[in-house]
């Protein structure tokens, strides 16, 4: 797949023909790579999300049927809750869900619009790298706090912070360097 074949162009949101992201093997295999780990934390979302239901209903079913209540109900349905959200992020980053706020953007011709985005992207990388190291250095100064009501280090909310950052700066990486179009053919 070369970016100047006619067979890979499309037409993007403006109706002017796009070049697809470039057809490199490193890019295919960074993308690969990236979409196993998207894979792999789709299914760890459905996994804490089980978690996070399973544990909620329990805790009604305690309270409110026997009377009693797990004393770490809560505490680890927080934990399901926050680690999905840091899971989900980088999807949302993968094909630009999140607010955003482009009127401006719209005006500019396409090549400079283009060229924006994966300036963005590319500072935006950077900026969730920062978040991973910032995560980093949350989780290592929190190592030794313990949960309230379980043995568990209260650090493991800042993992979630650090996974997302590298996934989403993963994301952002790739987004520019293989533009706009690089998930084009994966859209929901």
């Amino acid at each position: 797949m070369t970016p100047s074949s006619s067979d890979n162009q499309h037409e993007g949101q403006s109706g002017r023909r796009q070049t697809p992201p470039p057809g490199s093997q490193a890019f295919g295999l960074a993308k690969r790579l990236i979409e196993r780990l998207d894979a792999t934390t789709y299914w760890a979302i459905v996994a804490v999300m089980a978690l996070m239901t399973i544990f909620i209903s329990l805790q009604v079913f305690w309270r409110y049927v026997l009377g009693s209540s797990i004393d770490s109900a809560n505490e680890l349905s927080r934990l399901f809750f926050v680690w999905a959200i840091f899971l989900a992020i980088p999807h949302g980053v993968k094909h630009g869900v999140h607010v955003g706020i482009d009127l401006f953007v719209m005006m500019m011709p396409e090549t400079l619009r283009e060229g924006l985005f994966r300036l963005t992207a590319g500072l935006s990388a950077v900026l969730m790298l920062m978040v991973m190291i910032g995560g980093w250095v949350a989780t290592v100064d929190g190592w030794n706090h313990l949960m309230p009501t379980l043995p568990v280090t209260s650090a493991v909310y800042f993992i979630a912070v650090m996974v997302c950052g590298a996934h989403a700066s993963l994301h952002l990486a790739l987004l520019a360097w293989g533009g706009s179009t690089t998930w084009e053919a994966n859209r929901p």
